[in-house]
């Protein structure tokens, strides 16, 4: 499970440590250019090392991780944490979106009137 010395490929490691949800997913994020080891992009078999810091872009934000550990296969959440040191910005605070008005239901089309009032809603939102 740990191979302490040596490397890892990249794509295998940050599907290991569950920064993807799979390892196509962590491949074709490489193969696009949307992770980087030391500052640089790198393609799927490019190894990591004890030390490397690692950027991947996935999910719309940034996850900024310093390699702690090396693993090949995928592990519990609580082990893979003990692989990196996660050093990515807080994510951005969600927005709540507000209801959308129901209309009930059987209450037919909606007539003109009730049409300018939902889009006099959509347009203040």
């Amino acid at each position: 499970m740990a191979g302490e010395q040596g490397s890892v490929r990249v794509d295998t490691w940050i599907w290991a440590v569950r920064l993807v949800k799979t390892r196509s997913m962590a491949a074709s994020a490489c193969r696009a250019g949307h992770v980087k080891v030391n500052s640089e992009r790198v393609k799927p078999a490019q190894a990591v090392k004890v030390g490397d810091e690692v950027r991947v872009w996935h999910a719309g934000r940034e996850r900024v991780v310093e390699v702690t550990r090396l693993i090949r296969k995928r592990v519990g959440a609580p082990t893979a944490a003990e692989c990196l040191i996660d050093n990515s910005p807080p994510p951005p605070p969600r927005v709540e979106i507000p209801a959308v008005p129901v209309r009930d239901r059987g209450a037919g089309r909606p007539t003109k009137r009730d049409r300018r009032e939902l889009d006099r809603l959509r347009r203040e939102q």
